[in-house]
């Protein structure tokens, strides 16, 4: 099996990031592969058709993402893993776009085991593969991002409060198939027969993305990332709010209270319910007073929690009743 040996002091210093590009990749990938999550249905629908019309008015792309995108493969260089100095889109797109030919088409022929396609045997795939990364990025991605990144950092904020609570057994738990923290210093990555590798002064960052795919990558500069999908429970469908609920809330303050079954911040209330943050920060206070939420301090986060009134009346108003879409 994969197995990562990493040491206290990089698992210390590891730390969950965003990562735009990582994101445009996974988003390419669903560009590529299908499999929208149910709340990126609309957008694949409406993204789906110009990027087909790309891929068929270029001959290289076709080949190019048949190399970029194996089974259960992704070529090392359209995946560089985050660093410290990027703060935009573009600063992790140079190290793609600087990819050597030498370093593409290695990449490539361990991907397809052997020799290179004739279309692929060309020294600009770095350039390439860039130039397209940034169309998805421009095209697709980009308008959305504030909306994928509220979902994104409210994955972070769970995970940082499982870790809080319950060490990196729990931050980890679920993250992505295959893997599983083994305790003392191992993290198994995945179920695949690979020599451990030691990550003795790497840097390691945890990434989630809105895809449901998720990778590992490295680099030279002993830079280590796991990719995954970020919770599904933030990137689902809005909580629907109870009839009687609100009635006696009103939609919005019910759909708030609904959304409490685990402990959240508002950062995730606004990415689960779609409402502003001003907006679900005012029904809060108005469920605080009336005693059905109470909150508490994770590390630098506030979590909001229903009260056991909160839950008896959720339950109450729920019970044998249908939602409200």
């Amino acid at each position: 099996m994969g197995v990562w040996r990493i040491g206290a002091d990089e698992l210390a210093e590891s730390r969950f990031v965003v990562s735009p590009l990582l994101e445009t990749v996974g988003a390419l990938l669903v560009l590529v592969r299908g499999r929208p999550r149910l709340d990126l249905a609309q957008w694949y629908r409406a993204h789906r058709p110009a990027f087909q019309q790309l891929v068929a008015g270029d001959p290289l792309l076709p080949a190019l993402l048949d190399g970029l995108f194996r089974p259960r493969w992704i070529a090392d260089f359209v995946i560089p893993p985050p660093d410290a100095g990027d703060r935009t889109f573009h600063d992790a797109l140079r190290r793609v776009r600087a990819a050597t030919p030498v370093f593409t088409r290695s990449a490539l022929r361990e991907g397809f085991g052997g020799p290179l396609p004739h279309r692929l045997r060309r020294n600009d795939l770095g350039e390439r593969t860039a130039t397209l990364l940034e169309w998805v990025w421009t095209q697709t991605v980009r308008a959305d991002w504030p909306r994928r990144r509220q979902l994104l950092g409210a994955d972070i904020v769970a995970r940082t409060s499982q870790l809080t609570a319950g060490g990196w057994s729990a931050a980890l738990a679920g993250m992505r198939p295959g893997m599983t923290w083994l305790g003392g210093n191992e993290l198994r990555i995945n179920a695949y027969d690979y020599p451990p590798r030691d990550l003795t002064g790497a840097r390691l960052s945890f990434v989630p993305n809105t895809s449901p795919y998720g990778w590992v990558t490295w680099d030279e500069a002993n830079r280590h990332a796991v990719i995954y999908p970020c919770a599904g429970t933030l990137a689902d469908s809005r909580p629907a709010s109870p009839e009687a609920l609100a009635r006696l809330l009103g939609t919005a303050r019910a759909i708030v209270l609904t959304a409490l079954d685990v402990p959240r911040t508002t950062s995730q209330l606004v990415a689960l319910t779609g409402y502003g943050l001003g907006s679900v920060g005012g029904h809060l206070a108005v469920l605080r007073d009336a005693e059905l939420v109470t909150r508490r301090r994770a590390g630098r986060s506030v979590l909001y929690i229903r009260t056991q009134l909160g839950n008896r009346l959720v339950a109450a108003t729920t019970s044998g009743r249908t939602g409200l879409s």
